[in-house]
């Protein structure tokens, strides 16, 4: 065993996941199935990955600089991932989020310094206007002197942030992958991959996924679900027709039940946007045979879903009474 590294960040321990294959959930007969655990970064998501590329992007660009205050909206792993990276670079951090969203989440966010903004939701329900008085908040904080606005959904550090996980995968997986899959929410992790693997020469096929529920992307009609992360009601300005080859639509009772699935058979804790991942993978090593290689993200880890419905199997009281669920941004 290799002895471990002394880092002299955390920063350093972003990226560089481990990649393991899943022998129990794949069906005999499919081709390897390969699931990159990003729950290894120090806030247990593939965010990590973006906030440090949007932070260090904008202070060699001169637009944040020591003093400057960052600001972003934001319901969970974004935030978490950014409020990390500037407690280290000494930025103040200013979320705009909601009481609608996991209060794990919003209390990670403040442990690591930042002040939260929240706006108040209507009973706790996430409601059609509810991002809209977010924007709002977050306008009137992008209004005053000395802020740098991340703004996940239009920013191209975003997917410079992911491209290194493409030769990620290529070492660990090898030059013969088959196809890559993954869940859209601003579409700069499929996006990141997609051009990597392109540029280093992988005739990958890239596959987008999207609940079912709400199939944005691939109809233009939008919906209700609960898969937090993804299905954001449109489609992300970061993503071409030219970063995927197929849009496919996984539902959310079949990501909900793999990701419980994960976790029993597999020893591995992670949220829905992972369950509708491998349910997407798994069909497509079925499809694809057994010499096909399948790779696909854990997109974080499922602690923060442990005081939901997701392991308990039956919806909450809150979570049926909302009338759509808000992404994981």
């Amino acid at each position: 065993m290799t002895p471990p590294t002394v880092s002299t960040s955390v920063l350093s321990a972003i990226g560089n996941t481990p990649l393991v294959e899943l022998r129990r959930v794949t069906p005999a007969g499919a081709g390897r199935v390969l699931l990159k655990l990003e729950c290894y970064n120090p806030t247990g998501s593939y965010k990590d990955r973006m906030a440090l590329a949007v932070i260090e992007g904008a202070e060699r660009r001169g637009t944040l600089r020591p003093g400057m205050r960052v600001i972003e909206y934001t319901g969970g792993s974004t935030g978490c991932a950014l409020a990390m990276v500037c407690s280290l670079k000494g930025y103040r951090f200013t979320p705009v989020s909601s009481d609608a969203f996991g209060r794990e989440k919003l209390e990670s966010m403040r442990a690591m310094g930042a002040d939260v903004i929240l706006v108040p939701s209507d009973g706790g329900r996430i409601t059609n206007d509810l991002f809209d008085r977010m924007k709002a908040a977050l306008a009137r904080e992008a209004s005053k002197p000395g802020v740098f606005w991340a703004d996940q959904f239009n920013n191209d550090d975003v997917i410079a942030g992911y491209m290194p996980m493409a030769n990620e995968l290529r070492r660990g997986a090898g030059p013969g992958i088959t196809a890559f899959c993954g869940a859209i929410g601003s579409g700069g992790m499929l996006v990141g991959v997609s051009r990597g693997l392109r540029a280093a020469g992988c005739r990958a096929r890239t596959i987008g996924l999207e609940p079912a529920e709400s199939p944005v992307i691939s109809t233009g009609r939008g919906g209700a679900h609960r898969v937090e992360g993804v299905g954001v009601g449109f489609r992300p300005p970061h993503l071409l027709d030219s970063d995927f080859d197929e849009i496919r639509t996984i539902d959310e009772a079949s990501a909900r039940n793999m990701t419980r699935r994960l976790a029993r058979e597999e020893g591995i804790l992670a949220g829905t946007s992972t369950g509708l991942n491998v349910t997407a993978a798994i069909q497509l090593a079925v499809e694809l045979g057994p010499d096909a290689t399948v790779v696909t993200v854990a997109c974080d880890s499922g602690l923060k879903y442990l005081a939901g419905d997701l392991y308990s199997g039956q919806p909450s009281a809150a979570s049926a009474s909302q009338e759509t669920r808000a992404p994981d941004l």
